[in-house]
């Protein structure tokens, strides 16, 4: 199959040629058509599937279709209204639709907060069609009588998952309130749990559904591996794998804002070319940093989870998980970002004493075990894999939602001096994981 066959029509077809688009990836096989027909859509589907171009070509062509009739000659309406949780993502959703549209007479705007209001509302005022934005200045110019959603014919919500993640679920309630009864409204998640699915329950309408992948599993097309490392020696250790030619541009992840900052500044003081991109960054910081990364112009990028959530970077070849994620699922929305569209890519994850646990959830989640790389010059003494399934045979909920999965990780063996005994070691034994457990959580090991 390739695009001529999903009822595009010439102008768009064009565009993706210059684009250099030839066969569509299977969620835009899938998901073009039911949206040209004008249908409600509920799409399951990994980062790096191709799902912007899913909705937004058919959005361009549905709009076009109706421009003259739309206008009357008059100002320009918001017509369609794309809701992202990031400014990141809202950026490359609108450069996506300058890309796909050029040919046609529609007019895209992204709004997003961080930066002055003015240039947005001037741009308002000469009228547009297609708004993509993040949920706090919308609600912020709607407030202010800059934006009405009256006019509304297809509303686009993406990354719903990670919309609750950021605890944006009340201003989208609050958006969905403005919305005209009768539109056409497309609701893309990378995961699909109970709270998304009832959020989308309310959002559509007899949805047509598509999922192009299961949402625990990762890409074929990414090579995994996971490098043993006492935490003190991380830093060391990357630094000597960036000595490789071969990792062309590596988008690294770690916890906190902070530990994203001094990472990068340890490794431009190498010499390795890097910067940092995270939520306290200005919006000019963080888009300087992300047009550098693209352009090549630096080597590495350290960011953390929502900044880097959406980053579309063409052929990045590495991302390596600098410290382990507590939530599995965020193991395989990082290494997501390379392998992207068929592309090959390979993940790099270091793993210290203490983010075992993590390990194991995220091998159970993904139902796989990441090879490990042995003979490195930072490995620790005796370090074993992590085995795929505990030793009783379950499989552990997923660590950040169950405490008691990082206590059924400790040893339970005494340690040496301890003075257990056979009699009392059960009962030192949990009151040891409990301190384990609030040792880790006042140390920042849990929570991002």
């Amino acid at each position: 199959m390739n695009f001529n066959d999903l009822g595009l029509t010439e102008p768009l077809l064009r565009a993706l040629r210059d684009e250099g688009y030839q066969t569509p990836t299977p969620i835009q096989q899938q998901a073009i058509p039911i949206v040209l027909q004008g249908k409600d859509l509920m799409g399951c589907a990994q980062t790096g599937t191709g799902k912007t171009a899913a909705f937004s070509v058919p959005i361009l062509q549905l709009l076009a279709g109706r421009t003259q009739a739309a206008h009357g000659g008059g100002p320009r309406r918001i017509r369609s209204l794309i809701l992202t949780p990031t400014r990141e993502l809202a950026l490359q959703i609108s450069e996506s639709i300058d890309a796909y549209g050029k040919y046609l007479p529609l007019r895209n705007l992204v709004i997003f907060g961080g930066v002055g209001q003015k240039p947005q509302t001037d741009a308002l005022r000469r009228g547009v069609d297609i708004l993509v934005a993040t949920p706090g200045r919308l609600l912020d110019l709607m407030q202010q009588g800059f934006i009405t959603l009256d006019h509304i014919e297809l509303f686009v919500l993406d990354e719903a998952d990670r919309m609750l993640d950021m605890g944006f679920v009340h201003d989208v309630r609050r958006v969905l309130a403005k919305l005209p009864q009768r539109r056409q409204s497309l609701f893309f998640s990378a995961t699909m749990a109970p709270e998304i699915v009832k959020l989308a329950s309310g959002i559509l309408t007899n949805p047509s559904h598509v999922e192009v992948t299961p949402e625990s599993t990762t890409a074929e097309t990414v090579n995994q591996k996971i490098y043993f490392v006492e935490k003190k020696d991380k830093k060391d250790l990357l630094k000597y794998l960036l000595e490789d030619p071969a990792i062309a541009t590596a988008l690294v992840f770690t916890r906190t804002k902070h530990g994203a900052n001094k990472l990068a500044r340890d490794l431009d003081r190498a010499g390795i070319y890097a910067e940092a991109i995270h939520g306290n960054k200005s919006q000019t910081a963080r888009v300087r940093a992300l047009n550098a990364f693209k352009n090549q112009e630096i080597r590495v990028l350290v960011a953390t989870d929502i900044a880097a959530r959406g980053i579309d970077i063409d052929e990045l070849s590495h991302v390596v998980n600098y410290e382990l994620p507590n939530v599995p699922e965020t193991y395989v929305h990082r290494i997501g970002r390379t392998g992207r569209a068929g592309a090959t890519g390979s993940s790099i994850s270091f793993c210290d004493t203490e983010e075992r646990a993590y390990l194991k959830d995220i091998q159970q989640l993904i139902g796989q075990q990441v090879p490990v790389a042995s003979g490195h010059p930072y490995e620790p003494t005796g370090a074993a894999p992590v085995a795929l399934q505990p030793p009783n045979g379950k499989r552990p909920a997923p660590a950040a939602r169950q405490q008691a999965t990082f206590r059924e990780n400790k040893p339970a063996s005494p340690r040496p001096g301890s003075g257990e005994t056979p009699s009392n070691k059960s009962k030192n034994r949990r009151r040891n994981r409990g301190n384990w457990w609030k040792k880790k959580r006042e140390a920042g090991g849990v929570n991002s």
